[in-house]
């Protein structure tokens, strides 16, 4: 299961993510999203857990609670939504 944890303090490290999640069952990977310029944290990320049972415990569990100091938000992740797509029009035709 895949889980987002949002308002995550800047100064949290995946040891300290991957503790508070691991006391609801096996961590498979803790992924904190950082500004591609700076390296520094977004304040968000993601942890996924080998079984879904222990994902949703961990959701209702830590939900609202401090990792690293922080009250953060965390609920199940939603699919990424493709960025690629489409307007901004900017193709070609000449203008008089």
């Amino acid at each position: 299961m895949n889980i987002y944890v949002g308002n995550l303090s800047f100064n949290a490290t995946e040891a300290d993510i991957e503790r508070a999640f691991s006391e609801y069952g096996e961590v498979k990977s803790v992924n904190i999203v950082k500004d591609r310029d700076t390296g520094r944290s977004r304040g968000f990320c993601f942890v996924e857990m080998v079984d879904d049972q222990a994902g949703k415990k961990a959701i209702s569990g830590l939900n609202d609670q401090e990792i690293a100091g922080r009250s953060v938000t965390v609920n199940e992740a939603r699919p990424r939504e493709d960025r690629r797509g489409g307007g901004g029009g900017g193709g070609g035709g000449r203008r008089w």
